[in-house]
């Protein structure tokens, strides 16, 4: 029994999981930000173009 609690106080695999979770959710928030950004400035862009090209 004490083996198996050593063991299982070593045990890394769980923290390293969640290190990756939160990783990715950062990464995630990063591209959901550039995207939005990026969404914009294009909105705009081509609503200047459809304009000029009416007008």
């Amino acid at each position: 029994m004490k083996n198996l609690l050593v063991r299982f106080a070593r045990n890394e695999s769980g923290a390293t999981a969640i290190e990756y979770g939160l990783i990715a959710g950062l990464i995630s928030v990063v591209i959901i930000a550039v995207m939005a950004t990026v969404g914009t400035g294009l909105a705009t862009r081509f609503t200047a173009i459809g304009t000029a090209l009416t007008g």
